[in-house]
C-alpha cells in the first residue's frame, strides 16, 4: 500500500512550512525527498511519524504499519555497546547477527564499544544498522549518510540497498548521487 499525502499544511507561527503539500510514497520503493534547507522535509517526516500534528490535510497508508527511523541525530544509548544498540530494537537479532552487520559497514572492532566512545561517522552507521535490524515494513530516514567519508558511505549504502529490498523507504537527502545510486523516486519540495 502506497503512502498518500493530501493537502498537508503546517505553520510555525507566521512561518508556513507546508502549504497544501501532496505526494505519494510508493510501496516497496525508495523515495528521496529533496529541497532547500527549511522547506519542510523534516517537518513532513515528523508528521508522518505522528511526532507533529499537521494544521490540516491528511495522509494514509502508514497507520498500523511497522516503521523504523533514522533521525538527523543518531539517538543511540550512549552507555551500551554498538551491538546492544542494534539488538535493542529486535530481540531476534543475536550478538552474532549484530557482529555481522557491523562488519558489513566496517565496524567489526566496534561491537563491544559503548556508543559514547564512537566517532560521529561510527555512530551514524550504528544508527543505520539499528534501523535495519528492526522488524519493519517502512524505513524513514533523515539525511542518513551525511557525514560519512566516501569509502564508508559506499559500503554503508551498498549494505543498506541489499537490506531494504521489499521495504518502503522514505529518505531525506541533499545528495543527487544517493538518488541515482538507489534508483529512487524523487519528491522535490
Amino acid at each position: 500500500m502506497s503512502i498518500i499525502v493530501k493537502n498537508l499544511n503546517k505553520s510555525f507561527g507566521e512561518n508556513k512550512v507546508l502549504n497544501n503539500f501532496s505526494c505519494e510514497f510508493k510501496q516497496e520503493e525508495i523515495t528521496c525527498i529533496m529541497g532547500a534547507s527549511g522547506c519542510g522535509k523534516t517537518t513532513l517526516l515528523q508528521i508522518l511519524l505522528g511526532l507533529l500534528n499537521a494544521d490540516n490535510g491528511e495522509f494514509s497508508g502508514i497507520s498500523d504499519r511497522r516503521i523504523s527511523v533514522v533521525f538527523q541525530e543518531n539517538r543511540l544509548c550512549s552507555n551500551i555497546s554498538s551491538s546492544a544498540n542494534i539488538r535493542l530494537v529486535n530481540q531476534a537479532v543475536t550478538k552474532n547477527d549484530a557482529a555481522k552487520m557491523l562488519k558489513s559497514v566496517g565496524l567489526a572492532d566496534a561491537a563491544a564499544k559503548p556508543a559514547r566512545e564512537l566517532s560521529g561517522g561510527m555512530k551514524r552507521r550504528v544508527a543505520i544498522l539499528r534501523a535495519l535490524a528492526a522488524d519493519c515494513e517502512i524505513i524513514i530516514l533523515d539525511e542518513p549518510f551525511k557525514g560519512l567519508d566516501d569509502d564508508t558511505k559506499e559500503d554503508t549504502m551498498n549494505y543498506f540497498k541489499t537490506q531494504t529490498i521489499g521495504k518502503t523507504v522514505i529518505m531525506v537527502t541533499h545528495d543527487k548521487n544517493e538518488v541515482e545510486f538507489f534508483g529512487a523516486n524523487v519528491i522535490n519540495m
